[in-house]
């Protein structure tokens, strides 16, 4: 393989991703690359021969790596991307913090960005798909971000160029975000832990957060404005749809369509991610064939088939 350049950071062969997706799935990344800083992976990406993929992963909390794995050099962000600040009303928060410290830590200090709470995985991969939860999205309290392009060039985000829509933006796939501004109203601190605590309360009551799963695994039909905010006022949900198909409780080998949420795949034990990927696919094509609607994933699949 060709010669990658030198970093601080760290860089492993081979390595297998299962250990790193909520899913618990997944095959090896030709290389994992864990920067040590900004500077460090805008060196690096600026070196790197152009031939070889790069594929960001956050904490694999949305995504089922295929069983064959991924040619490509994933990077993976820690320790150097995930301190949260707060200034008036904005929260600056890096691409590795999880959804759920920056709620944490933004309401302790007043600022509401409480829809983060619940939200599985990290800022990163929240603002690439445009995360949202209780009427709230990320492009309702995006400010800027930045970001690392493939050839190593630092730049800086505006929504406009971001494009926000229903659970996806227009930012490449192999661009590296590194840090995100919010900003949120003005609260009281102990009101605003309340509300998160009764979040946390119904989500527990409601879907299934002690089994392997990656969060909902599809969208729901409807539910985006033109002008990318938030319009959560659809009826129609994704779980509806595939209970009225009759595929709640359904299986394929160790994969399982939650019978607590039916719009959550979980691993049961022991599932490959072919098992998941075609259970999913099992339920579109029921949902079709029921009420003519074509679900579209929400669970990222990435790499190559096992063998």
């Amino acid at each position: 393989m060709t010669q990658l350049p030198e970093t601080r950071g760290r860089l492993t062969q081979d390595r297998p991703l299962n250990s790193l997706t909520w899913l618990r799935v997944g095959g090896p990344a030709d290389w994992l690359y864990q920067p040590a800083d900004l500077d460090d992976l805008a060196a690096f990406l600026a070196a790197l021969d152009t031939s070889i993929a790069v594929f960001p992963m956050g904490v694999g909390s949305n995504l089922i790596v295929r069983d064959g794995g991924i040619r490509a050099l994933v990077i993976r962000l820690g320790r150097g991307f995930n301190d949260i600040r707060i200034e008036g009303n904005r929260v600056i928060a890096g691409a590795a913090a999880l959804d759920a410290h920056v709620a944490k830590k933004a309401a302790e200090a007043g600022v509401d960005l409480t829809f983060l709470r619940t939200i599985p995985g990290s800022i990163g991969g929240a603002l690439r798909m445009n995360a949202g939860c209780y009427g709230s999205y990320v492009a309702d309290h995006f400010i800027e971000a930045t970001a690392v392009t493939r050839t190593g060039e630092v730049v800086t985000l505006s929504a406009d160029q971001l494009r926000f829509e229903y659970r996806q933006t227009d930012l490449p796939e192999d661009w590296v975000i590194t840090q995100v501004v919010f900003e949120g109203a003005l609260g009281d601190p102990q009101a605003l832990a309340a509300r998160m605590e009764a979040q946390l309360k119904k989500r527990d009551e409601t879907q299934p957060t002690k089994d392997r799963t990656a969060g909902s695994t599809f969208r729901n039909p409807a539910g985006f404005s033109s002008t990318g905010k938030s319009d959560d006022t659809h009826d129609l949900k994704a779980w509806k749809v595939i209970d009225d198909a009759g595929m709640r409780g359904a299986t394929i080998g160790g994969a399982q369509m939650s019978p607590k949420h039916s719009n959550f795949l979980v691993n049961t034990g022991e599932a490959t991610a072919a098992d998941l990927e075609a259970l999913g696919e099992e339920v579109r094509k029921k949902v079709f064939q029921n009420s003519s609607i074509e679900l579209q994933w929400e669970i990222m699949r990435v790499g190559e088939p096992g063998e």
